[in-house]
């Protein structure tokens, strides 16, 4: 048996790590129409823990998501949107382990960037805000190459 302090001391040590452990911040992200597909469970499972170097994944609170950074500042993903159709800015993005992933690359004007994958159904789409390109390029979008091609291509770009 624990002497009290021992228990006690325990005790408080658990109570810190679960108190700490509430503070992550949930990100709020739209659920995408097609969330509920099966393939964006495999896309989900394999995105990254961290995009870049500095961009941690915190939780969201919609299925078939996921985000990095902060509120405020964060990418997001969503899995199940609607598959665009070609577009003269569809850009083939290459990853270092050769793996070559087809974007449907936006900007709103106001520095939103949006990536849209391009000939996987279901699509996956990135939104990055201004305040993350900031101080970032957009260049972390290689690190989603394993995630989203968990969906098989069957378009390219042209």
């Amino acid at each position: 048996m624990l002497p009290a302090r021992s228990v006690i001391a325990t005790t408080a040590a658990v109570l810190a790590v679960l108190a700490l452990g509430g503070c992550a911040r949930t990100i709020g992200v739209e659920v995408a129409p097609n969330a509920a597909d099966p393939k964006c469970a495999e896309v989900m499972l394999a995105v990254p823990d961290e995009l870049g170097p500095d961009l941690p994944k915190v939780p969201t609170n919609a299925q078939a998501t996921a985000a990095w950074g902060e509120p405020g500042a964060a990418v997001t993903m969503r899995c199940g949107v609607d598959q665009v159709g070609p577009a003269a800015d569809c850009q083939s993005v290459p990853s270092a382990d050769g793996t070559t992933v087809d974007w449907i690359v936006t900007t709103d004007g106001a520095g939103t960037w949006s990536f849209v994958t391009y000939g996987r159904e279901p699509a996956a789409e990135v939104i990055v805000p201004p305040a993350v390109t900031e101080n970032h390029s957009t260049s972390f979008i290689t690190d989603l190459a394993d995630a989203v091609t968990q969906v098989p291509a069957t378009k390219e770009c042209q």
